[in-house]
């Protein structure tokens, strides 16, 4: 057994997994190497979803689907994955299990959890997929999203707060449509709820921002690198309170938030504002400057959790081949082949091409050819 000191690292793997109904698979089941593993095949065969469900197995949820029977096998009524983590030397079997109409069952070890939450964390996982785009081009909530995903991996009083938070915020909008409905108004109740939106806002607030000081310095790190360039790039955080404290933030938006029934303000309302060379990286940066840019988040989210953690996180690339130039990929295959990361999984339509990367680099690997709903090692 290891013991865990300070400039300890945990070696954390996925030894095996095993699926049934799950998306397009009837059934699957392999082992893993504790290095690279590749999934090749045409597009449209499965691929993706096997990352999917190690995806699950880490977060409780689908990265792509928010409603779980979603990715229950069509025609069928349940799905159960399972894997076999390693770490610390410490064998973990981790099983999920859905019914139709039925609450998720998540366990460890055979012990079922009382709370979700209480496994976020305990392996951690990053993510690089063609749906990060969306980062830059979608919603402040993805983004918001994102910086809640990497804190609440090593931060249970984040994630607890940030549960606690979104509770009170259904309640306060509950009672905004109340009021608007029965053409009533009711300022101590409304207050009671004000006073606990704070509490927690305010800790999520100085957490968030905290977080962003140890985190930019990671991500201008990772951004000079695979650029190769000088280019400045920033992370700043829009606090939609502006300068004002909640309190009075919360009274300014009063009349707003009755007429339009919902808080309009808070830290459900922050956003991230990405940002090259001082001007907007989504209005004004070229495709490949986006591409680094997102690229150098994901590969900063990865360090700072695993210094948090004292833990390499499994790190999943989705079809990254094709998202990136040839250049930026073998350098990427490169770091992530390094003793720098642990356990990693990819996605590529080219079994060719993958195998001749990893032989040429003599990383040690393991590629499965996908079918449709079928993997075969190779």
């Amino acid at each position: 057994m290891q013991t865990r000191g300070l400039n300890t690292t945990d070696i954390m793997f996925l030894k095996q997994l095993s699926l049934i109904n799950f998306k397009n698979y009837s059934e699957f089941e392999a082992k893993f190497s504790d290095k690279i593993n590749c999934f090749v095949g045409n597009n449209g065969m499965g691929k993706t979803n096997l990352l999917d469900a190690i995806y699950y197995l880490s977060f409780c949820k689908s990265f792509f689907n928010s409603a779980d029977s979603q990715n229950i096998k069509h025609r069928e009524e349940f799905f159960v994955l399972q894997g076999y983590f390693n770490s610390f030397d410490e064998e973990h079997e981790v099983y999920c299990g859905l019914k139709r109409n039925h609450k998720k069952v998540f366990k460890n070890n055979k012990k079922e959890y009382e709370r979700l939450s209480e496994h976020i964390g305990r392996f951690p996982l990053v993510m690089i997929s063609p749906n990060d785009a969306d980062l830059i081009n979608g919603s402040s909530e993805l983004r918001r999203k994102f910086l809640d995903g990497i804190i609440s991996q090593y931060n249970k009083f984040y994630l607890d707060k940030l549960i606690s938070y979104n509770q009170v915020l259904k309640q306060r909008n509950a009672l905004l449509k109340h009021f608007a409905e029965t053409r009533t108004f009711d300022s101590e109740t409304l207050e009671i709820w004000d006073e606990q939106l704070i509490l927690h806002g305010n800790s999520i607030l100085d957490i968030r921002r905290e977080f962003l000081k140890q985190f930019i310095p990671l991500f201008n790190f990772y951004y000079n690198f695979i650029s190769n360039s000088r280019e400045d790039v920033a992370l700043e955080y829009e606090n939609s309170l502006g300068e004002k404290e909640f309190k009075t933030a919360l009274l300014t938006s009063l009349p707003r938030d009755r007429a339009v029934q919902y808080t309009t303000v808070g830290a459900h309302k922050d956003d991230l504002e990405f940002v090259l060379n001082g001007f907007s990286l989504k209005k004004f940066a070229s495709q490949g400057q986006q591409k680094s840019y997102l690229l150098a988040l994901k590969l900063a989210q990865f360090e700072f959790i695993k210094e948090q953690k004292n833990t390499k996180p499994l790190l999943l690339l989705d079809d990254v081949y094709d998202k990136l130039d040839e250049e930026r990929f073998t350098k990427l295959l490169e770091l992530v082949s390094s003793d720098k990361f642990g356990q990693v999984f990819i996605t590529d339509t080219h079994p060719e091409r993958m195998n001749e990367l990893f032989n040429q680099k003599q990383i040690e690997h393991r590629i499965f050819l996908v079918g449709e709903g079928s993997a075969v090692a190779l």
